[in-house]
């Protein structure tokens, strides 16, 4: 009976450990700097952003060190 609980054990351990390393090593891809300044610029044509919020967000897009 033990022996069967080990084996159990045994199998799940290397079970969980192949679905842990499912999908783990994908890249997540950052935004360009342009491909921000488009997005902010469409936020602000509509309407999602203010003038005032789109000229801070704009500086702070253009003054980050990528």
């Amino acid at each position: 009976m033990k022996r069967k609980i080990l084996i159990v054990l045994i199998l799940a351990f290397f079970l969980c450990g192949c679905v842990a390393g499912i999908g783990g090593t994908e890249k997540v891809e950052q935004p360009t700097v342009g491909q921000e300044l488009t997005d902010l610029k469409k936020a602000l044509d509509e309407g999602a952003v203010t003038e005032k919020e789109y000229m801070e967000l704009k500086q702070k897009i253009m003054n980050r060190k990528e």
